[in-house]
């Protein structure tokens, strides 16, 4: 390796250090207040910068919201996707998948307290451009659960649109939940998770018979 790549790898290394000390610190601070009144300077300083060392990596405070959300939502749609396949679909047995689904958004609450936080503080927040990329990751979301829906010998003959309405409702739970179980705390965990799963054997109730007749 010559000294100009490996001085190449040093400054990318550096870079994206830089870049999650950033995300890191906004994460932080966004705990206690929303991303509208935060300032760049608070921001900066939490991570160990200039102000003007931001903008090298976002051009405003909503960029680096927009971030947040990707990341926020990321590990939550893997968690889901990996209880669909485990369970083999919400149509094969709805009761297993329905207890553990609410395991995964509880464990997820649990791992990651500050992006629950965050999300559903902004999802109704100041900052549009916020509010739609987690309307925008929520509708992927919903496109995901659907699909999985759709290949289930219980949803055969149901038209599509009906098929993403039952799964925007799915989603629309397992969010819900998620913010339960963040403002519930450790002591209001069970009667969450209770809830939680009598709501979801709801849907899938209805959905059973939703045709009939």
């Amino acid at each position: 390796m010559s000294h100009s790549e490996g001085g190449t790898g040093v400054r990318q290394a550096q870079k994206q250090q830089s870049r999650r000390a950033l995300l890191d610190a906004g994460l932080h601070l966004l705990e206690r207040q929303n991303l509208s009144g935060l300032g760049v300077r608070e921001v900066t300083r939490a991570a160990g910068m200039s102000p003007a060392g931001f903008y090298r990596h976002f051009p405003d405070l909503s960029a680096l919201g927009v971030v947040l959300v990707e990341e926020s939502l990321a590990n939550l749609h893997g968690m889901i996707r990996a209880a669909l396949a485990e369970q083999g679909g919400l149509g094969d047995d709805p009761e297993a998948l329905i207890d553990r689904a609410v395991e995964v958004v509880a464990a997820h609450v649990g791992e990651h307290r500050a992006y629950v936080r965050f999300l559903a503080r902004e999802r109704h927040g100041g900052v549009r451009e916020v509010r739609e990329a987690i309307a925008a990751e929520l509708r992927r979301f919903a496109d995901e659960v659907a699909g999985a829906l759709a290949l289930q010998p219980v949803s055969a003959g149901w038209p599509a649109g009906e098929v993403r309405m039952l799964a925007e409702l799915y989603v629309d739970l397992l969010v819900m939940a998620a913010t339960a179980f963040l403002e519930a705390g450790p002591e209001g965990e069970a009667e969450v998770a209770r809830t939680a799963r009598t709501r979801l054997r709801l849907i899938s109730v209805g959905r059973r018979h939703w045709h009939d007749g």
